[in-house]
């Protein structure tokens, strides 16, 4: 889809106070009608293929973007940050990004600990001009170990959220997330994407691309936010 924008622009922010500056990648279209501050998951930093296509497709969708590296990714590491760090640095990119934001409703989340850290500093402390989160394939639980601890600290998040999930992902049993959803009210939407796994990646005899399972990402995150932006 046509991003209907300028490439995305790099900028830098400070992470914590001892973790130093890390990048962000700023994609605004034209005519933008809200921003979403992306994090990305442990194992891959915020130019990963899926962090890129998602970007483009909500660009094309007037969702401007904010992705941002964790200071172990602007490092170099695949080990993740102590979890006080991730949190210090999910409330400095939302911070970063009401400066670009400006006038535009802002909205956070990310990928698979993208998201999860996302919410869990917003459960410890409201997040600043969030009007609601977003949670790209929510890690529920490590693969074949299914439990639902990782959810404990949902109930404190005090804004609404949007669960995308795969029927595949191996890291979050859909009999698991779906009661606990139910739980949190009308505050918590559930979209199910068929046959996607934990990066959304669909089997071939779906009949389905890529850029459908995307395209349907998109319209998901576009009709839960449209309400909150113009409330």
């Amino acid at each position: 889809m046509s991003e209907g924008a300028a490439p995305s622009r790099s900028l830098r922010f400070a992470a914590t106070g001892n973790a130093g500056e890390v990048t962000a990648l700023l994609l605004r279209p034209d005519r933008a009608r809200a921003l979403l501050v992306l994090a990305h998951g442990a194992g891959a930093g915020m130019r990963h293929p899926f962090m890129e296509a998602i970007a483009r497709e909500l660009a094309g969708i007037g969702l401007a973007t904010f992705r941002f590296q964790f200071p172990y990714t602007e490092r170099g590491s695949r080990r993740p940050d102590h979890r006080s760090v991730l949190l210090a640095t999910v409330r400095s990119a939302v911070a970063a990004a009401a400066v670009e934001a400006g006038d535009l409703p802002m909205f956070a989340g990310g990928k698979s600990m993208g998201g999860r850290m996302t919410s869990m500093a917003a459960a410890e402390a409201p997040l600043p001009e969030v009007r609601g989160l977003v949670f790209l394939g929510f890690p529920l639980h490590p693969a074949g170990r299914a439990s639902t601890d990782r959810a404990d600290h949902l109930g404190d998040v005090a804004v609404p959220m949007l669960f995308v999930q795969g029927t595949r992902d191996r890291l979050a049993d859909l009999d698991l997330l779906a009661p606990i959803t139910t739980r949190l009210g009308d505050g918590a939407r559930l979209h199910v994407i068929e046959g996607g796994d934990h990066g959304f990646a669909v089997l071939k005899r779906s009949g389905r691309r890529d850029e459908d399972v995307l395209a349907e990402i998109g319209d998901a995150v576009s009709r839960w936010a449209s309400p909150l932006i113009h409330r």
